[in-house]
């Protein structure tokens, strides 16, 4: 196992790092030192690998660093504050190409990484702990996060990515080096733990899950982790990079349900009687629904462009389509003839209210309609420059991305 003597840069690089957050555990960290070697000594007997461990300080003040380097383990100091922060400053540090992460506290079996390390080495890119088939020992978890907190948000999670896990919260996990670096990671709080997984899922990376255990801490304070505090950061990391649930999907129903009510407004309207009378109001919500899926749908073409310029999404088949159909100039285009065709309908209502002698229509849907294609295009003009300006001011904002996607044979990041 490698360490910080004075000979160690002249030695081979070590193939896993073990790394563990770490501010002011000097009451556990012998424990998990301990603990983390053993599990080194089982890799390397296991399938020959060699090892360092390496804690990522985040500031402690209670001779945490003194300790680590008097057991043999490497501090890497990470001033930026945070779970997030101090594990993707401790991995920018290690020198193994397999990076074990679990934290310091004494609730997670290293040996457990064993078998982690081995799906690594097998192919898998990332390879997560599940406790619930592990075990959970009397008093390890909180019943809301057991029950309540890790269920749910690891279903969403499921729900949104794909990712096909039952523990996405689990706080020992491996990963390669190369897929650590492609998933560009940036949460300094909790919710590393759900871009790790996130992030590997959009890139299609190889994502495996063995069994480990969760026992209690070995700390005489409270831990850092707030469940509701921590657990609305996790649930607005998931929605802040899931365009298709945030904005997709309400933009596809506010489309349906705008279009039926403006459809069977206009069929009133053109044939009384053919349909139970759809009234101002409905007319006038309908129109506002088709208004808001619109702006919604553009925002998840954003979204997408946004996360696949970034490089932590690969194209789909919508940005594969848009990519041969959407520019600027045809969004101007459109937007144009959906100005002009409103202002149209909206002269011939102006035109009606003169030849009524200024008396109230006997229907909303013409103004309503004029109204609504006029914003549509004021939108859709508005909206072709938001995603020129997010795809890297170019007029094609979407150019490349069915080439990139066609070219993507699989998503492995080794």
């Amino acid at each position: 196992m490698n360490n910080s003597s004075p000979t160690a840069a002249a030695q081979p690089a070590p193939d896993v790092t073990v790394i563990m957050p770490c501010l002011n555990e000097v009451d556990s960290l012998t424990h998990c030192i301990t603990n983390a070697k053993a599990a080194l000594a089982l890799i390397e007997k296991e399938y020959g690998l060699t090892g360092e461990i390496v804690i990522a300080d985040n500031g402690s003040s209670d001779g945490s660093q003194a300790l680590s380097e008097s057991l043999g383990a490497r501090v890497v100091p990470v001033p930026r504050r945070g779970y997030g922060a101090a594990l993707i400053g401790g991995c920018e540090g290690a020198y193994g190409r397999f990076l074990l992460m679990g934290d310091a506290d004494g609730s997670y079996d290293f040996t457990d990484g064993v078998a982690m390390i081995g799906r690594l080495a097998a192919g898998a890119d990332l390879c997560m702990g599940s406790r619930f088939a592990g075990g959970i020992a009397p008093g390890a978890m909180p019943w809301k996060n057991r029950y309540i907190g890790n269920p749910l948000l690891t279903g969403i999670l499921n729900l949104f990515f794909g990712s096909g896990i039952d523990d996405a919260h689990c706080g020992i996990r491996a990963i390669t080096k190369p897929a650590f670096t492609a998933c560009g990671l940036s949460s300094s709080g909790m919710e590393f733990a759900s871009e790790m997984v996130v992030k590997a899922s959009l890139l299609k990376l190889r994502i495996d899950q063995v069994p480990a255990t969760l026992s209690p801490d070995l700390r005489d304070r409270a831990p850092h982790l707030r469940p509701w505090r921590d657990g609305w950061r996790h649930l607005r990391f998931l929605l802040m990079h899931s365009p298709t649930w945030i904005f997709g999907v309400p933009a596809l129903l506010a489309l349906l349900a705008g279009g039926a009510l403006m459809s069977g407004a206009a069929l009133e309207w053109l044939r009384p009687g053919t349909l139970p009378a759809i009234g101002a109001y409905w007319t006038l919500l309908g129109a506002t629904l088709v208004t808001v899926g619109h702006i919604a749908l553009l925002m998840a073409l954003a979204g997408h462009l946004y996360s696949i310029r970034a490089g932590y999404r690969q194209p789909t088949l919508v940005t594969r389509l848009a990519a041969r159909l959407a520019s600027l100039e045809s969004m101007l285009i459109t937007g144009v003839g959906l100005v002009g065709a409103g202002l149209g309908v909206l002269a011939m209502v102006a035109w009606g209210w003169v030849h009524r002698d200024y008396q109230a229509a006997a229907s909303l849907l013409p103004p309503a309609l004029g109204t609504m294609l006029l914003t549509l295009g004021v939108q859709n003009a508005l909206g072709g420059f938001l995603l020129a300006i997010i795809g890297g001011h170019e007029a094609r904002f979407f150019d490349g991305l069915a080439e990139s996607a066609r070219a993507e044979g699989g998503g492995s990041a080794r």
